[in-house]
């Protein structure tokens, strides 16, 4: 059962890959047309003042692919604006290899693209067929396969080929959808030599994160311990002051008093504990990932579904900050966002955690609003992962996190 599950999840996720694929390559076809008309033109000079402009839009559809792999799969890194100056830009690495992908998956994509949704549809269709014949002419018969329908028998042989298509769809969905990313894979990561210096940059920018993040988190510790467990404990010595001279003068206001030094040892020490569990929580510990992300779901005001798929412990320090991630998204999702559900989603897949928060609020999350959402983005970048953000005005207001934990 769970094999068919995950068979179905499979195809279902492959679809989704393929109807996105066709889009980006109905895209990449009216790119590549409009850079030939534009070459075309060039050998007569009237188009090169165009060419800059065609670049860009190739430039535009490649970095929507890149984007749209890396959500799937290992990320694949922006290059950038087209370099200025049409000879230079025709002599930059990316751009040739861009150009090569725009012609190559204008037919592979859209190929692959309408198989794929062919497929389901022509299941749907002849699956149904024997139900509805009666309604259409003998000789309008749908399918793959063109016959005229002479009687229910016909009919049925028409719904066993949309069982036909629906078995193929199962089975070859994930394959299409692969041979459909090949070309993006293939031509869209950076040329050998140019991916280092990248990595480098890229890395470089992490660390400065990772230090930010861990000022900022030595910053909040600091505030938390000056603001509360430091006047709690310069109360609890002052009441045992007042406590000490009490006793020689007044023994019953003496055991007042110490009875508020010890409510304010308690409350010193419950501020204590609560600094130390966003430090690391112990319950991560004792209860795993799926059992904190419980308790946090538990307790969250906005009713809240949760959906952990992760049956391998990964890095306390990924635990961490996918526990951090999620409480802090909640939080804002509670003082922000208005919405009456939010769903969790966390899963394991190619070395990779993926966290996936999503609420029917009213939208328009901001980073620069000063809502912890710059806080999650510099953690989740200081242990090299990802985070994108949807929130249009009217919401839904969903937030993607990846992070690397190891195969």
């Amino acid at each position: 059962m769970a094999y068919v599950r995950g068979r179905v999840r499979a195809s279902v996720d492959a679809l989704e890959h393929l109807v996105g694929g066709l889009g980006t390559a109905t895209l990449a076809l009216g790119a590549l047309l409009w850079a030939a008309i534009v070459a075309v033109t060039c050998l007569v000079g009237v188009g090169l003042l165009a060419a800059p402009g065609a670049l860009r839009a190739v430039r535009w559809v490649s970095d929507r692919e890149r984007t749209r792999l890396s959500r799937w799969g290992e990320p694949i890194p922006t290059p950038g604006p087209v370099p200025a100056g049409l000879r230079t830009a025709t002599r930059d690495p990316f751009v040739r290899r861009e150009l090569g992908w725009v012609a190559l998956y204008s037919l592979v994509g859209l190929v692959t693209g309408l198989v794929g949704i062919a497929l389901p549809l022509y299941a749907v269709q002849d699956g149904t067929f024997p139900l509805w014949y009666r309604l259409v002419p003998p000789d309008a018969a749908p399918g793959i396969v063109w016959w005229r329908i002479d009687g229910l028998s016909d009919a049925l042989w028409v719904g066993v080929l949309g069982v036909g298509c629906l078995a193929a769809a199962f089975w070859f969905s994930p394959v299409l959808a692969r041979l459909q990313a090949w070309p993006g894979r293939l031509l869209l990561p950076p040329p050998p030599g140019v991916d280092l210096s990248l990595r480098v940059a890229e890395l470089t920018a992490t660390r400065a994160a990772a230090l930010d993040a861990h000022a900022v988190e030595l910053r909040r510790i600091e505030r938390s311990l000056h603001d509360g467990t430091q006047n709690r404990l310069v109360a609890v010595n002052v009441l045992l002051g007042a406590a000490r001279r009490a006793v020689r003068r007044n023994p019953d206001r003496a055991d007042e008093i110490l009875g508020q030094a010890q409510d304010a040892a308690e409350q010193a020490l419950g501020e204590l504990r609560t600094v130390v569990r966003g430090i690391l929580p112990p319950v991560l510990d004792d209860r795993g990932l799926a059992g904190a992300l419980a308790g946090l779901a538990g307790s969250c005001v906005v009713p809240c579904r949760l959906e952990v798929d992760v049956t391998v412990r990964c890095a306390a320090s990924v635990e961490a900050t996918a526990y951090f991630v999620v409480a802090e998204a909640l939080t804002n999702v509670v003082r922000h966002s208005g919405a009456s559900q939010v769903d969790v989603a966390v899963r394991r897949e190619r070395g990779r955690l993926l966290v996936c928060i999503e609420d029917d609020g009213h939208g328009d999350a901001d980073e620069t609003r000063g809502s912890g959402l710059t806080g999650i983005r510099r953690r989740v970048e200081a242990y090299d992962g990802r985070m994108t953000l949807t929130s249009p005005p009217g919401g839904p207001t969903r937030m993607d996190v990846e992070l690397p934990c190891g195969s």
